[in-house]
């Protein structure tokens, strides 16, 4: 229920900000947006983000999977391939792409 008013509070708010400014506002707020997501300090911040996100996840699939992986029905683990290999993971995930 939280979320959901906070959604509502923020659709609200979204739109009378939008209502009132206008089009100018929104092409501010829009150059303001795109120079802080060009900033190079907020891009290797993302970066590194996203690079501990692959590890800390790629670490809780297999503690996730040693500690419950052989109690999952066998339909949940023909469609997961982590629960079916059970192997470390390599260089490589999914999508061929390095992890490094």
């Amino acid at each position: 229920m939280r979320y959901r008013l906070t959604f509502v509070a923020g659709l609200a708010l979204g739109y009378v900000l939008g209502t009132k400014a206008g089009r100018e506002r929104y092409e501010q707020l829009k150059k303001c947006a795109r120079q802080v997501a060009q900033n190079p300090a907020v891009r290797n911040t993302a970066e590194t983000a996203t690079q501990q996100g692959r590890v800390y996840a790629g670490k809780a699939v297999h503690v996730v999977t040693e500690k419950v992986g052989d109690r999952f029905p066998d339909s949940l683990t023909q469609r997961v391939r982590t629960f079916r290999t059970r192997t470390v993971a390599t260089e490589e995930d999914d999508w061929g792409t390095s992890n490094t």
